[in-house]
């Protein structure tokens, strides 16, 4: 089987690149290698377009396989994989993220991009190799598409940048850049971010994505060398055009798209613009019977939207709602709206109204993690979801989707910095983000609303953080303008949606796509300056209504005691088979989660039981000591003594010597003196006072 190898060294590894054929059917496939970590990636795309299709169809997957880091996983009775990991479809979205701009408009084809994980080497993400992969995959292949693209992921050790920092070395990072871009007259463009820093400022982040430019440039002319040599010719995609028709909707839309799409109030604006279509499609259909013409009409529709947005903003600097360019939606917060939660908060900006909700539990609750490339416990959680009713939609109610996941770990991303430690606050701590209505940049209102949750609950974070999303308006020749706080059609329309999230301090998470090629370092740099005077305006709303977290959890919230115990006798709290650790947490109605080395957690509902219970382990897991005196209970005669319970789970032996004339009997209640504790923890006691 004839092989095409080629090979560049990036960040002190060879990245290996192997074209061999092996899913021959598809459009476009390409082994790729960094370290001993292997990707498989292949493209499809349909040999004709469906009639019924008006959006361009493309589905990207990353395959995870257990194989690949040489582990069985799943239940004893399924052993394949099944549903995809968050991991997996965050992975999946990234690469989407990338290469969906670079799609011709006018592609109706279904396309299908997988990569498979074929070997991980645990230390060089999969997520980077199959980006590139993808990226190669297409590149080689017959299907239209305007790249390649770089991607590179940029660490900050020890004030340092590193390039695609192993997963040792993440763990040691102050950021974590996943930076992906196009190349155009030999300069850099950006086209999508992902990020997570502890409360980097924006200079930092600008810095990261210079050192990355050389990387970028040097990835794009490595695959452009490989698709000279081994790329395809790419097929033709006619562009169906009708001046005629063109000019017919032109015509009829006249002043009504600008009067329909700047009318007040902001509330009816989607349903003015969904009558304002139908009615021209009725117009278009009672001249031309053509499936096709009506299709065609219907894209013009959305083009005209778009050139009047753009061209609003660009000349005269009008928005759809009339703010100004960097102004802000009306912002309202409201804290403690559902009764017997444990913290709650309401963000409104605009029409995004959402409400996050606060659950804390027990250590025991933390979530049990096994990927695989992931293997351990979660002990913070934000899960968004995003029912129909908030985008005034109709629609079945089904398992979160890519996007709600996506959206969730975003916020997730942008709190984890502020999250106490598990030492501090020993806490599982789950957030849930309800949209109830959605008009632009849900997921920066969940990283606001649940700031207001976790202070409202009595969780002592580091500081409150807030997000925002930008977008941009340009007209491919170099004017551009920035727009704070997008909504509804600035979104759907505009060139970028830019997510900033952070504190006061500065920035924890950042997520961008656009929908052109990409941006320069201008317009980056504008923008997270921009979104840096925004969050300030936020968070200052946010503390206005509770400037801190609230000094006692809520009376509803669980309550955790810790004990720090002997390891050795950890047995003694289990008891046999279970026994004595089943008995407290019945009496007590508490949750018992014990570590290895002897760190016992209790969690209680009723404060009182917690306290009793924590007691009682105490008294049974403490170290006796030489003259200590107790009031005991004497369990069992013997013909050499009587055993004497001190406290639950600790007995001592009173030998027949030193009981002289005295009497026992079972249930007798003496008090006690430690005389002795040999080697095995075994106690002597004498009669430190009469019988009762």
């Amino acid at each position: 089987m004839e092989t095409k190898n080629y090979k560049l060294e990036l960040g002190g590894r060879d990245l290996i690149v192997q074209i061999r054929n092996l899913a021959e059917k598809a459009n476009g496939e390409v082994l790729v290698r960094y370290g001993d970590t292997l990707v498989l990636a292949t493209c499809v795309m349909a040999k004709s377009k469906s009639d019924q299709i008006d959006f361009f169809p493309l589905s990207v997957n990353y395959e995870e396989r257990y194989y690949a880091s040489g582990k069985i996983k799943g239940s004893r009775y399924m052993k394949r994989e099944g549903k995809p990991s968050d991991e997996a479809i965050l992975s999946s979205r990234l690469i989407d993220r990338v290469i969906r701009p670079l799609f011709p408009n006018n592609l109706y084809r279904e396309i299908q991009v997988i990569t498979t994980c074929l070997a991980w080497d645990g230390e060089n993400n999969p997520d980077m190799v199959s980006l590139i992969a993808a990226s190669i995959a297409l590149s080689i292949s017959d299907i239209p598409w305007s790249g390649p693209i770089g991607a590179i992921r940029i660490g900050k050790i020890n004030d340092g940048f590193v390039l695609n920092p192993t997963c040792g070395q993440k763990e040691e990072s102050k950021i974590e850049l996943v930076l992906a871009g196009t190349k155009k007259d030999n300069r850099v463009l950006i086209n999508m971010i992902e990020c997570r820093a502890d409360e980097s400022d924006e200079e930092t982040i600008l810095k990261a994505t210079e050192f990355g430019e050389d990387y970028l440039k040097k990835l794009i002319d490595f695959q452009k060398e490989i698709s000279t040599q081994s790329g395809k010719e790419k097929v033709l995609i006619e562009s169906f055009k009708d001046e005629k028709l063109e000019k017919e909707v032109g015509h009829w839309l006249s002043d009504k798209l600008e009067k329909n799409l700047y009318s007040s109030p902001n509330s009816s604006q989607e349903g003015r613009m969904s009558d304002l279509k139908e009615e021209l499609i009725n117009f278009v259909k009672e001249k031309h019977e053509e499936p096709e013409k009506i299709r065609l009409a219907s894209e013009i529709f959305y083009k005209e939207i778009e050139n009047l947005v753009h061209k609003n903003i660009l000349e005269k600097e009008k928005r759809v709602d009339g703010r100004k360019l960097d102004e802000l939606r009306f912002i309202d917060a409201e804290v403690g709206l559902v009764p017997r939660s444990h913290g709650c908060g309401l963000f409104v900006r605009g029409q995004t109204k959402a409400l996050s909700i606060l659950t804390l539990g027990s250590p025991g609750d933390q979530q049990l993690i096994e990927g695989m490339e992931i293997v351990g416990k979660k002990k913070f959680m934000h899960h968004y979801n995003f029912p129909p009713y908030c985008s005034g939609e109709v629609k079945p109610i089904r398992s979160p989707g890519r996007r709600e996941i996506g959206h969730g770990m975003l916020a997730e991303k942008a709190l984890f910095p502020l999250i106490p430690s598990f030492d501090d606050f020993p806490y599982t701590i789950r957030i849930v983000s309800e949209i109830l209505s959605s008009n632009g940049s849900s997921s920066m209102a969940s990283v606001c609303s649940s700031s207001l949750a976790l202070m409202d609950a009595g969780v002592p974070i580091k500081k409150p953080a807030a997000g925002i999303a930008l977008g941009l308006m340009s007209d491919g020749k170099g004017n551009y303008k920035i727009l704070t706080d997008i909504q509804g059609p600035e979104d759907h329309y505009g060139d970028m949606d830019l997510k900033v999230a952070g504190t006061k301090e500065g920035i924890t998470a950042i997520q961008m796509d656009v929908k052109i090629t990409g941006i320069n370092k201008q317009i980056l740099a504008e923008a997270l300056v921009r979104g840096k005077l925004a969050r300030l305006e936020i968070l200052k709303k946010i503390q206005e209504i509770l400037p801190a977290p609230r000094e006692s959890l809520s009376s509803w919230a669980p309550r955790v005691y810790v004990l720090q115990i002997n390891p050795e006798k950890i047995g003694d709290v289990i008891g046999p088979g279970g026994k004595i650790i089943r008995k407290i947490t019945e009496e007590y109605e508490v949750n018992i989660d014990i570590e290895e080395d002897g760190k016992i957690f209790i969690t209680a509902e009723k404060e009182e039981n917690g306290k009793k219970a924590t007691a009682l382990i105490k008294n049974m897991t403490r170290e006796v000591k030489i003259g200590e005196t107790f009031e005991g209970r004497v369990k069992k005669i013997m013909d050499f003594g009587a055993f004497v319970e001190i406290f639950p789970g600790q007995e001592g032996l009173i030998h027949i010597s030193k009981l002289r004339t005295k009497i026992l009997k079972a249930g007798d209640s003496v008090w006690v003196k430690v005389t002795n504790v040999d080697d095995q923890g075994r106690v002597d006691l004498s009669l430190f006072k009469p019988l009762k």
